[in-house]
């Protein structure tokens, strides 16, 4: 087949690769000498899509030089970049799926071909984020516990060689009683097909039976709670082109992503070119482990991708972070994660990308780097890249490669110079900039009680907790009054009584792709589960546990090592594949703990093995948050408290009396790196390939519509056909000025996506379940906001309703407002509904790192139906998304007593077009500056460079942009 005709400014770079293959690719270092040499990788595969995508048009000759000049033009000039391909999951895939149908309906309604609409791209939808706890301990309780036995030291524990005999199972409803009861046997290590994308064996016995009680529970629900949303995917992954759907259970999005999406080359009629990748989340970062160039972007953003249109950005500085040294023996992966973490974030790497070079990045494994890569939106890159090395090349013939496929992406990327050699003596890139990390320097640590970038040494977690239970309430601290610190509350459980106080872990979760992808981690968990198993440990039976693996990879190394009964025994049982805890979607507590937590005014704490811990994500009562690796999640389930110094205090003790410390139990490298080499094998991979492209019983056997247009369930609170173009027309409607605003909200600094459109469970007191509840839905038939994205009405109720939100009108976390006409105190929505009718515009205040966090279109769809001016000091990945439906320019942010510092970023809009520079006011003319706002409800202050308006006891300065036409003040 030809190579297509692409590039057209740079066809004469066209070669044929000197292989076997004899595939084209445009032989881009030509283009650059050695000026293109110096570029950094990361540069390179920008610089690639660019040549290849230069039609003159939406890409041109301008903008590769600009690339190819990276040097001198970083962080002065927008780019435009083409993406290989488009990956979204099923809370950000819903509504832009539903997007889609709707402009089919638009485009028929205007007189067009509705069939026209489809993905430019390749677009994969995994629906991975659906899955809610709902089933996760067995029926039968006080199942006998596991012979104690003698303790194994630690580093002499047989890998696995000889199972225990007669484990007894936790409960009935688990081993079904499909297996033979018998002696346990080692398991063989072969895939069965009688399990689909599920655990293949007993946990217990480790022989082939029926899909899991609480996976297949769980599963059941999942289906029949999220059914309408299903066949609305089946729908488009029918009608649409380029659109492919991961059914449900088979894994979260980004695992998926990492093991069966990912080419790191793609092929395209012949012609060869990086593989890359945008999508709806933010830990999209993942692949770039796999030297695959990838990032999140918003929803708005990811659909005009999908209609053929570049992702703009800025071109980015390069930090080049070298590494090297090694890491101790005790050091996880998510140890080196947040020491570098927080390394890059006291650095400064916002904005930015980052890539990774140096001795100590050839010890690190592809799912060491992978889960690096995940991290990089908590310390604010962009990006973090590790470009393809021999390491990655072993990783992929590890993982089932075909062979022919691995040595022609070796020539290519070879021929382009986009394989990373040490041993070529060719010299470093030129970065913008060069840090070092030694992984020597790296210990031990969790990060928390509320904020991912807190990170605290495991040594200093029991000084740390304490001290945040004196801090004032903040970004850690409580403000326990000291006599109240040592408080105990009782309660019976299950026919035994325990107690609760400050620190008492009441919710355990080992998930989240960040680490399930990684076997070390989820193996030492294993290991440090057996071994606690065998001391004669336990885990408390109200803490809430949970074990939710990344894919059926995950499952099957478990079972086949023989660790899964030990994880299964202390209540880490499999409750299904996809974000479940990490994204909110946990089940409540037990009554007995709800009541002591609330009677107490208890600082209780979760423990979970995430990238998220915001307050309020895992439960509302859950006060303190923090991320551990998973086997110091375990490690604090068995503890019960994170008020513990595991150095000098005991676990627990053994069926003889004699403490249990830590470091009794913790596996070492030598025995997580045996086990490894056993069971992450190559059949694995092609296993859960083959699983996947086949799909499941529930999903294969569901039926969907095949027509052009989707047919609308009037009825449906799920799917719905948005609003945005019912007033669309072929020509664009003129703006119009903004007088006499309203202020809705009054609110602070760091305000997430998340408290701007929640992604968990319906409150039933809020106005979105309000709306249920009058379509004669129950709260149990609630589901979450996440799942009801497809629903313009439900999330429009759902924006600004977290309960963690706090507005300065009110005093207090609450999703509530003031309606200054009246004084009466009404939800977000109520109160935005009533001005609405009064014909009142409205306006938010907010701080800085507004929009910061995890990408959410509905953070601007929301307040764009409410409809409200937002503000501008955007943070992270959601400023495109914020910005694109009006982009207005509104406010600069304030300080208390007056404006120290204004706002110094640029108008977005003028960037993108080449418009006219703002000053450090944001303003581009004298009259500008002397224009705001009017806020009826606030007076002017005095004379200053900027039009100042005094609400309550804060001054705040905010400018009108050039898009708005507010009328002058005096």
């Amino acid at each position: 087949m030809d190579a297509p005709s692409a590039g057209y400014a740079f066809e004469y770079l066209i070669e044929t690769l000197n292989d076997s293959s004899h595939k084209k690719f445009f032989n881009v270092p030509r283009l650059g000498g050695t000026k293109y040499d110096v570029l950094p990788y990361s540069i390179r595969v920008l610089l690639e899509a660019a040549v290849r995508n230069c039609d003159g048009f939406l890409m041109k000759k301008e903008d590769v030089m600009n690339i190819l000049d990276w040097k001198t033009k970083q962080s002065n000039v927008e780019v435009p970049f083409f993406p290989a391909r488009v990956l979204l999951q099923d809370f950000t895939g819903i509504p832009a799926m539903v997007d889609f149908a709707a402009m089919r309906e638009a485009v028929k309604t205007l007189g067009g071909d509705p069939k026209k609409v489809h993905p430019a791209c390749p677009t994969d939808l995994t629906v991975d984020h659906s899955l809610q706890i709902d089933f996760n301990k067995c029926a039968i309780q006080n199942a006998p516990n596991p012979g104690g036995g003698d303790l194994q030291k630690a580093g002499k524990l047989s890998p696995l060689r000889v199972q225990p005999k007669k484990l007894p199972c936790r409960g009935q409803t688990t081993c079904r009683g499909s297996c033979d009861s018998g002696e346990l046997g080692r398991n063989s290590g072969k895939f069965s097909s009688q399990i689909e994308n599920t655990p293949i064996l007993c946990p217990f016995h480790l022989q082939p039976v029926p899909e899991p009680e609480t996976v297949l529970k769980n599963q059941e629900v999942e289906f029949g709670r999220n059914r309408e949303r299903l066949q609305f995917f089946k729908w488009s992954s029918r009608v649409f082109k380029n659109v492919a759907v991961i059914p449900p259970g088979t894994g979260m999005a980004h695992q998926v992503n990492l093991e069966y999406l990912s080419r790191v080359v793609f092929e395209e009629k012949d012609l060869l070119f990086p593989d890359s990748v945008v999508g709806t989340d933010s830990h999209i970062t993942m692949v770039n482990g796999l030297g695959i160039l990838g990032w999140g972007v918003g929803g708005i953003e990811t659909e005009a991708v999908m209609l053929g249109l570049p992702v703009s950005l800025t071109l980015p500085e390069v930090v080049g972070c070298e590494l090297t040294g090694s890491s101790n023996p005790f050091v996880t992966s998510i140890d080196v994660v947040l020491g570098i973490t927080k390394h890059l974030r006291q650095v400064g790497v916002a904005g930015k990308f980052v890539e990774f070079f140096g001795s100590g990045v050839s010890q690190l494994s592809i799912v060491d780097r992978t889960t690096i890569a995940n991290m990089c939106p908590e310390y604010g890159a962009i990006l973090s890249f590790f470009p393809v090395d021999n390491v990655t090349l072993k990783h992929l013939e590890h993982t089932g490669f075909d062979k022919a496929k691995l040595e022609s992406m070796e020539a290519y990327l070879k021929a382009v110079k986009l394989f990373r050699n040490e041993q070529d003596n060719l010299g470093e890139p030129e970065y913008s900039q060069v840090i070092q990390i030694n992984l020597n320097s790296i210990v031990p640590s969790v990060s928390g009680p509320k904020r991912p970038q807190d990170r605290v040494a495991l040594t200093d977690m029991k000084s740390d907790f304490q001290a945040c239970l004196n801090e004032k309430v903040g970004f850690k601290g409580f403000q326990i009054a000291a006599e109240k610190q040592n408080d105990i509350v009782s309660i019976h459980y299950e026919g035994s009584d325990y107690k609760l106080a400050h620190g008492s872990v009441v919710i355990a979760a080992v998930i989240s792709c960040t680490n399930n992808c990684n076997p070390s981690v989820m193996l030492a968990a294993g290991l440090l589960a057996k071994k606690a198993v065998e001391a004669g440990l336990q885990v408390k039976p109200y803490i809430r546990t949970s074990l939710s693996p990344g894919s059926g990879m995950v499952t099957h190394y478990l079972s086949s090592s023989g660790v899964l009964p030990y994880l299964s025994k202390l209540g880490f049982e499999i409750i299904g594949y996809g974000c479940s805890t990490c994204v909110g979607n946990t089940a409540p507590l037990s009554e007995a703990v709800l009541n002591a937590v609330k009677q107490g005014d208890l600082v209780t704490c979760g423990v979970l093995s995430g990238n998220k811990n915001f307050e309020g994500r895992l439960c509302d009562c859950v006060r303190a948050n923090y991320l551990a690796s998973p086997p110091l999640v375990v490690a604090y389930a068995i503890a019960g408290t994170v008020n513990i110094d595991f150095q000098t205090e005991p676990l627990g003790t053994d069926p003889t009396g004699k403490n249990i410390y830590l470091h009794d139990i913790w596996p070492s490298r030598e025995e997580v790196h045996q086990i490894e080499e056993e069971h992450v094998v190559l059949s694995m991979f092609k296993a859960l390939k083959e699983k996947i492209e086949m799909g499941n019983k529930r999903w294969n056997s569901l039926e969907a519509p095949d027509s052009v247009l989707f047919p609308w369930d009037l009825k449906s609170t799920y799917i719905r056909c948005p609003s945005f173009f019912d007033k669309l027309t072929k020509e664009p409607v003129a703006l119009q000025p903004i007088e006499n605003a309203h202020v809705l909200l009054y609110l602070g600094d760091s305000i997430t996506t998340d408290h701007i459109s929640p992604a968990g469970s319906i409150a039933r007191s809020s106005a979105a379940a309000k709306y249920l509840t009058n379509r004669g839905l129950t709260p149990r038939e609630f589901n979450s906001y996440g799942a009801r994205r497809g629903n313009d009405a439900v999330m429009t109720r759902g924006t600004f309703a977290n309960i963690k939100l706090f507005n300065k009108f009110i005093g207090k976390p609450a999703p509530k407002t003031i309606h200054f006409p009246s004084g009466q105190t009404l939800d977000v929505f109520e109160a935005a509904e009533l001005y609405q009718k009064e014909g009142i515009p409205l306006i938010i205040l907010a701080g800085k790192k507004y929009g910061s966090g995890n990408s959410r279109d509905w953070a601007a769809k929301g307040p764009y139906l409410l409809p409200l001016l937002q503000p501008r000091d955007w943070a992270g990945i959601a400023p495109n998304d914020l910005a694109e439906p009006r982009l207005p320019r509104v406010f600069a942010y304030w300080r208390r007593g007056g404006l120290e510092e204004p706002i110094r970023s640029q108008d977005s809009r003028a960037r993108r077009r080449g418009g006219p520079r703002r000053d450090k006011l944001g303003a581009t003319s004298q009259r500008e500056r002397r224009t705001a706002v009017a806020v009826p409800g606030c007076s002017r202050a005095g004379s200053t460079s900027g039009p100042r308006v005094v609400a309550g006891d804060e001054q705040v300065t905010f400018l009108a942009g050039s898009h708005l036409q507010p009328r002058r003040l005096g």
